[in-house]
């Protein structure tokens, strides 16, 4: 069978009672008899990689904040489940199933790092599964696997540079989620240090990543390592959306082959269809029809031009026009931009503009020009990743696809609408619901009718957001 079932359980686990049951509880048990250094050792041995985008090996982040934490400045655990990567479900669907394994694996954390607070930090508009969790806080109290430890819910925006881990802490510490430049285990959250007292560092995991620790620790390095490949060991938590026969989200070893993923979780293409392409969220390279036997592993992407990611996989059939996905891609990210770096926002509007014009089939070869330009200078003095994504998922677009770019600037192809690429908001009978708001969403974040000119950094710096009120 290519569906697995590690940490993505097949039924929801209701209550402590059922996650103890289910052998819930020897990850803390277990970790309560070790050091904390032997804790990170059993991680940095497992290979265990961030599940949240970029695939750090997740050891060695617990040993860095552990080296730059002191007695006077205990380090912060954040649960990074402010999932938005577009096309990715996985976390919400991990916690419906059992946030119990993820408090579980937080506490073990905060322990390995030497931390006092644990937060999750989650979009106020996942209110069922911030209920989940807030129950599950409520009970790990009551068996005494908090002690000595704070547990904390945090409710933000649905920006999507809210998942950066540095705009995370931002918006924690109750500003808007504007990346730093300054890492997090240097400098964590504000508020949770002392007055006068610099900022303790915080430790910034993923949802699905710290679902995996209380296992490790467990059951040990091996035991995780008995699936997966030598750099990617474990297994993946999948989304697979677009022109599929059904949209869902599953668990795979790593190294299963990507078209048998599409096919696992979401039947393969549509009856009387092919598959041109798929993107990995935003943040990767197109994967075209070609590429489909890639192994779906952090190497095995990265081998044919593209990444991981957060294991999102949005499918295109031979159905779809490729310049509309450029144009959809560039106006998700232009819109997402806080505008601090002003090629960034700047750049991605205009790319925004001219794949529209390529789509209406109103472009000339001068905006052709102008978008491999643009394309170059995007990512200049930029503070986060997401103008470099603009630059990577775009070029590979017209890199692979240059045939259907040039027919719309020749006139030879009729006009399309640019693709809608946006958060998902729920997967409900095998369908995906996309934030079909982003489609009115202005470049100031507002939705108001006219855009204000003023990028997002310059409106709302010093402004109380309104999730803090």
């Amino acid at each position: 069978m290519t569906l697995v079932h590690r940490v993505l359980y097949t039924r929801p686990i209701i209550s402590m009672q059922d996650h103890i049951a289910r052998g819930g509880g020897k990850g803390i048990g277990a970790a309560n008899r070790m050091e904390p250094s032997a804790i990170i050792d059993r991680v940095l041995e497992s290979g265990l990689r961030g599940r949240g985008g970029a695939g750090f090996p997740a050891g060695r982040k617990w040993q860095t904040v552990a080296a730059n934490r002191t007695p006077e400045a205990p380090a912060t655990v954040i649960v990074n489940a402010a999932e938005g990567e577009p096309g990715t479900f996985k976390d919400r669907t991990i916690l419906r199933r059992n946030p119990y394994l993820v408090v579980e694996g937080a506490i073990i954390a905060a322990r390995a790092v030497g931390a006092d607070l644990v937060v999750f930090a989650m979009k106020r508009s996942f209110g069922g599964e911030v209920d989940r969790i807030r129950s599950a806080i409520e009970e790990a109290e009551d068996v005494g696997w908090s002690e000595g430890l704070q547990l904390e819910v945090f409710e933000g925006p649905d920006e999507y540079l809210y998942g950066e881990e540095s705009a995370l802490l931002e918006t924690i510490d109750g500003r808007w989620p504007f990346p730093r430049i300054v890492p997090t285990f240097r400098r964590g959250l504000q508020t949770a240090a002392a007055v006068d007292e610099p900022a303790p560092p915080a430790l910034v995991n993923n949802t699905e990543t710290l679902a995996n620790v209380s296992r490790i620790v467990a059951r040990g390095p091996a035991w995780f390592r008995t699936v997966g490949t030598e750099q990617s060991p474990g297994t993946m938590v999948c989304t697979v959306t677009g022109r599929t026969r059904r949209h869902g989200v599953g668990e795979v070893r790593m190294g299963t082959p990507l078209r048998e993923v599409i096919d696992a979780i979401g039947g393969g293409p549509q009856r009387g269809r092919t598959i041109k392409a798929v993107l990995s969220g935003v943040a990767n390279g197109i994967i075209t029809e070609s590429m489909l036997d890639a192994p779906v592993s952090y190497e095995g992407l990265a081998d044919v031009g593209s990444g991981l990611g957060s294991g999102a996989f949005i499918v295109f059939d031979d159905s779809v026009d490729m310049a509309s996905v450029a144009a959809g891609v560039a106006r998700f990210l232009a819109i997402e931009s806080c505008g601090q770096c002003s090629p960034c926002k700047l750049d991605g509007l205009t790319l925004t503009q001219r794949l529209t014009k390529v789509c209406g089939s109103e472009a000339v070869s001068h905006d052709y020009d102008v978008i491999r330009r643009r394309l170059g200078t995007v990512a200049e003095r930029s503070r986060c990743y997401l103008a470099t994504q603009q630059e990577q998922v775009i070029s590979s677009i017209i890199e692979h696809f240059e045939h259907e770019m040039a027919a719309h600037v020749s006139g030879a192809a009729p006009p399309v609408e640019p693709e809608l690429i946006a958060e998902l908001v729920d997967i409900r009978g095998g369908t995906a619901l996309l934030d079909e708001r982003h489609r009115h969403k202005q470049p100031d974040w507002s939705y108001n009718k006219n855009d204000s000119g003023t990028v997002p950094v310059e409106l709302y710096s010093g402004a109380r957001p309104p999730w803090q009120a």
